[in-house]
């Protein structure tokens, strides 16, 4: 089967990407570790949220500041000093959100970075500091404690740059709460992948049973694998775990093609197919066929290997189509059946 391209027109420009290049190599280049391609359920990262204050401002604070004023009255109030109106203005001050990411297995004492960002109208958090700041998971528990000296980063000319209004505190928040897990004591784990697909969960399943002797994994279903932990490990389930995310998966995945239309990249896996087509979009005539069938048309270029999404993108570049006609070209490839994958557009 042969593909044929005809330009009628001038060429234009096309900037395309290439990234079907896992059909040439050996399958071996195609494996990934088991740590890289799926997570262990309950072990992850939980978003912790909190509010408070920067001070120090240098009048670049919230000027209607009816939150931060009262939270400021708050805050005189438990030092002990009385605040008429409990109501304090002051442009040096500024209302911010602070976030934070706590890791799996945290411990008391361990050091987060934390972002925090301005809600009211103030126009830089440069200089500033942030008061102590209680930061509660999605459970209302408070898990760590911020405070610190506010970094918005800057140029060699001492300018701020991108948003001054959102900053860091590094290591600004300490860990008050153990996230506790028995986890060495586990029974049962389970196994989500990144990216759902049966024969890689049943790869999966497999391969772990041969490391391990029996039958202690299953494929659940196309993005999930059980695996039960073996007498030999009871007990430490980590060094079971530290074993088998190690182990070597060749990862199989839908054929799919996708398409940045603003900036004519193409991006494709292997194993994508085209079959027998024809079509004509504006200046362009394209034809898939049986090298069998038919006389070479004049002034058409004509590829002899298996024709393939790779084959045609490298020929349509060639031929310098334009991002919106590559979009189209595929989308109808697509609509008749000919072109053996999905088609997602950016």
């Amino acid at each position: 089967m042969n593909i044929g391209l005809k330009r009628i027109a001038e060429p234009l420009v096309l900037l395309s990407v290439w990234a079907a290049v896992n059909s040439a190599l050996p399958e071996s280049a195609q494996a990934a570790r088991i740590k890289d391609i799926a997570t262990v359920k309950g072990v992850r990262e939980n978003i912790l949220i909190g509010y408070g204050i920067v001070v120090g401002l240098k009048g670049t604070g919230d000027s209607s500041a009816d939150v931060t004023g009262q939270s400021l009255g708050r805050l005189f109030n438990k030092l002990g000093l009385d605040v008429q109106g409990n109501t304090v203005k002051s442009k040096n001050a500024a209302a911010v959100i602070v976030t934070a990411k706590l890791p799996p297995f945290a411990r008391v004492g361990n050091p987060l970075d934390v972002t925090v960002s301005s809600i009211g109208d103030a126009t830089s958090l440069e200089g500033g500091v942030l008061l102590v700041t209680p930061l509660r998971a999605g459970d209302q528990n408070v898990y760590a404690v911020a405070q610190g000296p506010m970094s918005i980063g800057g140029v060699a000319d001492g300018t701020t740059k991108n948003f001054p209004t959102v900053g860091r505190v590094v290591s600004g928040a300490t860990i008050e709460k153990d996230v506790d897990i028995n986890f060495a004591g586990k029974k049962n784990f389970r196994l989500s992948l990144h990216n759902p697909d049966f024969t890689t969960a049943a790869r999966i399943a497999a391969l772990i049973n041969g490391e391990l002797g029996g039958k202690f994994a299953n494929a659940r279903d196309s993005g999930t694998v059980d695996i039960v932990v073996p007498f030999n490990y009871d007990g430490n389930s980590v060094e079971l775990l530290a074993t088998l995310e190690n182990v070597n998966v060749n990862v199989d995945s839908k054929a799919k093609v996708v398409l940045n239309e603003r900036t004519g990249t193409v991006v494709m896996g292997s194993g994508v197919s085209i079959l027998p087509v024809a079509i004509s979009h504006g200046d362009l005539a394209i034809e898939v066929r049986d090298a069998a069938k038919g006389a070479k048309p004049q002034r058409v270029m004509e590829l002899k290997s298996a024709p393939n999404v790779s084959d045609l993108v490298k020929a349509l570049n060639a031929l310098g189509v334009q991002p919106k006609d590559l979009t189209a070209i595929f989308q109808t490839l697509k609509q008749v059946g000919a072109l053996q994958a999905d088609v997602e557009i950016m």
